[in-house]
């Protein structure tokens, strides 16, 4: 049984196109999983839909076999986190704090944070290299910093399924790679990984599996180095590319397709 299914899944904001139709996902523990297509394809609305944020209109998402919409809140969360793209953040909390939120799903209602919980939070910055920004209030970092402050704080849950929507936005080429190498790291360690991008080298690189979305609500989906080909690259992002097949594997964009 696969940790993570969406079966059929189909949605369609009300009077609007269809923007996602017939999705059929797997995603095993310890596998990475990259959603990809152009701008408008509904990327960060199918992340949505398959954690139950908006509800599918044909179809399910299934955790261990699950209805995700059939589980309370709490268990979800305890087995789910998610990272969204980082906006202007105007909370005088602090970075270590705002981190430390993370835990608040393993932490009782009247339960102040243990000194796990500060070990967790404490290292998860050092993971991601931001323990610099510890006592720094979150409305005056950068976007990039907020970005890496998100993604510490849903690792200090220790979910399961680690979501992320657009996690390499906002970051220069370091702090990609920190994220790209952490998520590695952490579908090693057993954990599943799912994260939308507009970098297909990206996917290339680290995705075990990757679902392409195009505009008209169709989808490509499969083992990443069946589904990202160059045809593939064409025919959904318009653009002519050359996928280098060395030790490190990249997509050239040379030309966009008349």
């Amino acid at each position: 049984m696969s940790l993570l299914k969406i079966e059929n899944g189909s949605f369609a904001y009300k009077g609007g196109p269809q923007i996602l139709n017939n999705i059929n996902v797997e995603v095993e523990a310890g596998e990475i999983l990259a959603v990809l297509g152009p701008n408008g394809a509904g990327k960060t609305t199918l992340l949505r839909c398959m954690m139950d944020m908006l509800h599918w209109q044909e179809g399910r998402s299934l955790l261990d076999g699950e209805d995700i919409k059939t589980m309370p809140a709490s268990t979800l969360w305890r087995r789910m986190a998610y990272v969204p793209q980082a906006r202007s953040a105007g909370t005088s909390f602090t970075a270590f704090q705002t981190v430390l939120l993370g835990r608040s799903s393993r932490i009782g209602a009247f339960s102040a944070p243990s000194e796990e919980d500060m070990e967790i939070a404490d290292r998860v910055m050092k993971t991601l290299g931001i323990e610099y920004l510890a006592d720094k209030p979150c409305h005056a970092v950068s976007g990039g910093e907020l970005q890496m402050i998100l993604i510490a704080r849903a690792m200090a849950a220790e979910p399961e399924i680690l979501v992320l929507d657009e996690p390499e936005s906002n970051l220069d080429f370091k702090n990609q790679l920190i994220v790209l190498d952490t998520m590695s790291k952490l579908a090693e360690s057993g954990m599943a990984c799912i994260f939308n991008t507009h970098y297909p080298a990206h996917a290339l690189q680290r995705a075990d599996k990757s679902l392409m979305l195009t505009k008209g609500g169709m989808n490509i989906y499969g083992r990443t180095k069946y589904v990202i080909s160059e045809d593939d690259i064409r025919s959904i992002f318009g653009v002519n590319a050359i996928i280098d097949d060395g030790d490190i594997q990249n997509i050239t964009p040379i030309s966009i397709v008349k």
